[in-house]
C-alpha cells in the first residue's frame, strides 16, 4: 500500500512538473511557431497554431535587413567579457569572505545585494554623462564595464556560497606544503569549485544575455547587442510580430544551444553542496 502510494504520487509530481515545464516553454514555443508564419497569421483571430503554410521568408527579410552577426558578435563579447571579468574579480573576494571572514562580512554581502534592488533608472542619468565624458559611449568595452558591475553581487554571493562548502583544512595543508596565496587559489581552490564556477559563468553569461535597458540605453550602432537588434523590429508603423518573432529566435537561439550542451555541468555545480 505504502509502495502504492509513493507510485501515484511520482506521477503526481512527474505530471506537474511536466505542466509547468510546458507552462514556462509555452512562449518560447509560440515565439518559434509565429517566427514562421506570414504577418496575417501571426494576428490572426482565432490564433493559428501548427497547421499553417510554414514559410521561412521572416529570417530571411531580417537577415537582409540587419547584419545578424555583428549583432551576434557583440553580444558573445558584451556577455562573455563581462562575465569573465566578473569571476575574475569574485573569486579572490568570495575566498576572503568564505576563508578570512570578519565580523563585518554579512553585513558586506547584505549591502552587495541590496545594491541590486536600486532601479536601474535611477542611476543611468550619471553612468551616461560619465560615458560621454570618458568617450566609451556605444563600446563594447564600457558595456562590459557596466554588466559586470551590476552582476558582481550575484557573482560574489554565488561563488561565497560554494567556497563555503570546501574544508578550509585542504587550504591549510596547502599553506604548510609551501603554497602562496596565488598558488592557493588557482591550483587548489579553483579546481576544487569548479561545478560551482561553472554554473555561475552561465548564470551571468544569460544575465549579461539577456540585458535590456543598458544596452539600448548605452548603444546605437557600433556596439549594439542582439537586444537591440530585436528592439529594432518595434517602429512607430506597429510591431510586425512574425518579423519580430524570427529575430527573437535568432537572438535566442545561441543561449539555448548553449544551455543544452551546459544542463549537466549546471546541474552538478547546484548540487554541490547537497552531495558533498
Amino acid at each position: 500500500m505504502a509502495r502504492a502510494v509513493t507510485t501515484k504520487r511520482k506521477s503526481i509530481n512527474t505530471i506537474a512538473a511536466w505542466a509547468v515545464g510546458l507552462l514556462i516553454f509555452f512562449p518560447i514555443l509560440w515565439t518559434i511557431l509565429t517566427s514562421f508564419k506570414t504577418e496575417g497569421q501571426a494576428i490572426s483571430d482565432p490564433p493559428v497554431w501548427f497547421f499553417f503554410d510554414w514559410t521561412l521568408e521572416n529570417y530571411a527579410v531580417v537577415q537582409e535587413r540587419s547584419n545578424y552577426m555583428k549583432f551576434l558578435w557583440n553580444s558573445v563579447i558584451i556577455a562573455g567579457g563581462s562575465t569573465i571579468l566578473g569571476v575574475i574579480i569574485a573569486i579572490p573576494a568570495a575566498w576572503s569572505m568564505a576563508f578570512v571572514p570578519s565580523k563585518r562580512t554579512k553585513d558586506i554581502l547584505l549591502w552587495m545585494l541590496s545594491t541590486k534592488m536600486l532601479p536601474a533608472v535611477g542611476v543611468l542619468y550619471p553612468i551616461y554623462l560619465l560615458f560621454i565624458k570618458l568617450g566609451i559611449l556605444d563600446s563594447r568595452f564600457g558595456l562590459v564595464i557596466v554588466l559586470m558591475l551590476i552582476n558582481l553581487p550575484i557573482i560574489v554571493w554565488m561563488l561565497y556560497t560554494y567556497f563555503r562548502e570546501i574544508p578550509g583544512e585542504i587550504l591549510e595543508a596547502a599553506r604548510m606544503d609551501g603554497a602562496s596565496l596565488k598558488e592557493e587559489i588557482i591550483y587548489v581552490l579553483t579546481p576544487m569549485a569548479v561545478p560551482g564556477i561553472a554554473s555561475t559563468l552561465l548564470l551571468n553569461v544569460i544575465l549579461a544575455w539577456n540585458e535590456a535597458f543598458w544596452t539600448l540605453n548605452l548603444t546605437a550602432a557600433n556596439a549594439a547587442p542582439l537586444t537591440a537588434f530585436i528592439a529594432s523590429y518595434s517602429s512607430p508603423e506597429g510591431l510586425f510580430y512574425a518579423k519580430l518573432s524570427a529575430a527573437s529566435v535568432m537572438a535566442i537561439a545561441p543561449i539555448l544551444i548553449m544551455g543544452w550542451f551546459s544542463q549537466k555541468q549546471l546541474v552538478r555545480g547546484l548540487t554541490f553542496g547537497a552531495v558533498k
